[in-house]
């Protein structure tokens, strides 16, 4: 009787230590298991509106000539009028002037109205002179040309440092201005 007793004891434990195990066992396995989800790949759908070795040529009622070149241009999926532009090169060759280069990293074209911004890294070259800064804003529409960001002038005479230079096209005013009141434009001479 104590046989049975006993072996029915040991069983009833070996089944508990069963159950033990296999709980702690599965509960493990499914905490190892747990795979944290995925980030999400946000697919690129406008591939097909990029532009490679872009160029735009316009002409106003003057004679003007505006020309811009890019070595890539993406169309604005919100505003096809709209061009993104990398690695941008511009031409303008006023009729009665001299030639303005301009250069930039990046260019936002309007092919409406051919205002283009350009931005990081602008250089403006024109006769001898040679202005740098991170944006610059063309419209052809309002005849002027607004340089901000970082605006420094160079010429064979003088380094000027600006916060904003506002150039009229037709009447070839230039306007050179700080953003803050106590502080002034500063001039030096190369000499």
């Amino acid at each position: 009787m104590y046989k049975k007793l006993n072996l029915k004891i040991l069983l009833i434990l070996f089944f508990f230590l069963l159950i033990f195990v296999g709980l702690f066992y599965f509960q493990k396995k499914d905490e190892v298991k747990i795979i944290p989800p995925e980030p999400e790949i946000e697919e690129n759908y406008s591939s097909s509106n990029v532009m490679k070795n872009v160029k735009y040529v316009s002409k106003d009622a003057k004679g003007n000539e505006y020309t811009i070149l890019a070595l890539e241009g993406q169309i604005d999926i919100s505003n096809n009028n709209i061009i993104f532009l990398k690695d941008v090169r511009a031409f303008i060759k006023l009729k009665n002037s001299n030639n303005i280069n301009i250069n930039s990293d990046f260019g936002k074209y309007n092919i409406n109205n051919f205002d283009t911004i350009f931005s990081k890294n602008v250089i403006i070259t024109y006769k001898e002179k040679k202005i740098t800064s991170e944006y610059l804003d063309f419209s052809m529409e309002r005849n002027n040309i607004i340089i901000s960001k970082n605006v420094i002038y160079r010429d064979n005479k003088n380094i000027l440092k600006a916060d904003v230079m506002e150039l009229d096209i037709k009447t070839k005013d230039t306007k050179i201005l700080m953003y803050e009141q106590n502080k002034q434009v500063n001039m030096k001479s190369r000499n």
